[in-house]
């Protein structure tokens, strides 16, 4: 009886080892991490050849930063910098294009905005020509996570990247 309880224990002990190495690999393979702060980036490497699924990438590898979240998609390089306000958030958003990042002024960028309570809201991105890049504000300021899912149209083109803040 007794031989019988000690081999169930080593074999759930082995069962939660083995579960939790699974469990950290999904996570390592992950490149859509969530991000904790607006100056963080996560660094991934990216193939020669141009793709169409997001990576993110760091600061050498993508030039000029604003301070905020980075994704490359396919010749797209997307750049997302939350600002907190008293009571709101300014969202900022740089479209760019190519290796010199060339500032792309006539897109219709939308944010869509899960709030930390899991309600929706829709946030439509103005262009600011003086600064080069895309703003908007999001007039919440409830206390968590927020998931933001900014989709562009280039002339027809989508182009769409995936982040995140707290507040």
């Amino acid at each position: 009886m007794k031989s019988l309880k000690s081999g169930l224990i080593v074999l759930g002990t082995m069962g939660l080892l083995f579960l939790g190495a699974c469990s950290n690999k999904e996570q390592a393979a992950n490149t859509e991490t969530s991000q904790t702060t607006s100056t963080s980036t996560t660094s991934t490497t990216q193939s020669s050849a141009p793709s169409a699924s997001p990576t993110l990438k760091t600061e050498g590898q993508h030039g000029e930063s604003h301070g905020g979240q980075v994704v490359e998609t396919g010749v797209y390089h997307l750049e997302f910098v939350p600002e907190k306000e008293a009571n709101a958030t300014h969202m900022d958003f740089y479209l760019q294009k190519g290796d010199n990042h060339e500032a792309i002024p006539n897109a219709k960028v939308t944010a869509q905005v899960q709030l930390p309570d899991g309600k929706q809201k829709t946030v439509p991105l103005t262009y600011d020509a003086k600064d080069k890049h895309y703003t908007g504000l999001l007039s919440d300021n409830a206390t968590g996570q927020y998931q933001v899912k900014i989709t562009g149209d280039v002339k027809g083109e989508k182009v769409n990247g995936r982040f995140s803040f707290n507040r």
